[in-house]
């Protein structure tokens, strides 16, 4: 198999292209090099494989997702770009297809009462962050995905997710110190504030935006109501939970760590597990990108826990 990451509709994807099942080969550090393997698919064979486009999975920044079957029975996703001209410019035909992944966006496991247990929620947030360190990494060009949030996590059979959407990603040559974007790009709630702010935009929006997402992970609700609404003594869920968060962090309070979980969990969880996470969540979201960590460093910070035993369940219903 590949590794427990997988790009999706990324760099060598930014072309009509399937990556078909193969094995690839570990590097140093940890990561995994993702497979070459590519081919090109007719849109009469797509179209087919999709009846016509009949079952629609989802939508994203840049299109419709539908599932199909390929003749070899493989099954697969197909997104129809949204953008014409750049379905023409980059493309030809306006179409990318990609594996299909049984278990949707992570959202829907995470809000709604059929929720993850606590060892697929940690399990879920390595994974991210090592799709992240790839992309700020590893790449040969440095790249911004600039719009990372649970509808863009999906999560395969086993519950290994996968980066998705990089409708509004933007890619930079490596070294550079920020890049230029003509438009704010993003979801509102997951935004870092250099996009309101007109600064330079780096990788620390990802940072910023994958902090929102494991706080939301810990917390099992959506915190990322960032803009106060009218009364100006309203404060966002997301300004308040990092503000108790970081009193609690700072006075060490016995149970401070039970008083921010998901109560769903009924006390499943890896007590320092669950600690990590928020430390590095609200360490993402600080307002001051440059005291924000690097997505590498918080990959090695979770790898440093990820063996412990605990008592996290299963998957519930």
């Amino acid at each position: 198999m590949v590794g427990a990451v997988e790009i999706l509709f990324i760099l060598s994807a930014w072309w009509l292209l399937f990556r078909r099942r193969g094995a690839a080969a570990p590097i140093e550090d940890g990561y995994h090099v993702i497979s070459s393997q590519f081919r090109m698919f007719h849109y009469p064979e797509l179209k087919k494989a999709t009846k016509n486009f009949k079952e629609e999975l989802g939508r994203g920044a840049s299109g419709a997702v539908y599932k199909g079957v390929l003749a070899d029975e493989r099954v697969v996703a197909v997104k129809k770009l949204a953008d014409i001209y750049q379905g023409k410019m980059y493309f030809g035909q306006k179409l990318l297809v990609s594996e299909y992944v049984e278990n949707g966006s992570l959202d829907k496991h995470l809000f709604p009462q059929n929720f993850l247990g606590w060892k697929e929620r940690f399990k879920v947030a390595i994974g991210i962050a090592k799709g992240l360190a790839y992309l700020h990494h590893e790449c040969l060009e440095w790249v911004i995905h600039c719009d990372v949030k649970p509808e863009n996590i999906l999560l395969d059979s086993n519950f290994e997710p996968k980066i998705a959407d990089f409708g509004l990603a933007k890619l930079s040559q490596r070294g550079s110190l920020s890049s230029v974007f003509s438009r704010i790009r993003g979801t509102k709630g997951y935004m870092a504030p250099e996009w309101a702010l007109n600064l330079p935009i780096t990788a620390k929006v990802d940072v910023y935006s994958y902090g929102v997402l494991i706080l939301e992970m810990v917390k099992g609700i959506r915190l990322s109501s960032w803009v106060v609404e009218d009364s100006e003594d309203q404060e966002a869920e997301l300004t308040r939970f990092v503000r108790v968060a970081k009193k609690k962090i700072r006075c060490g309070e016995d149970q401070w760590i039970e008083d921010m979980l998901d109560p769903r969990l009924e006390g499943q969880f890896s007590r320092n597990q669950a600690a990590k996470m928020v430390e590095i969540g609200v360490s993402c979201v600080e307002e001051d990108r440059s005291k924000r960590p690097t997505m590498d460093s918080v990959v090695q910070e979770l790898l440093e826990c990820a063996d412990e035993s605990h008592a996290g369940s299963p998957h519930k219903k």
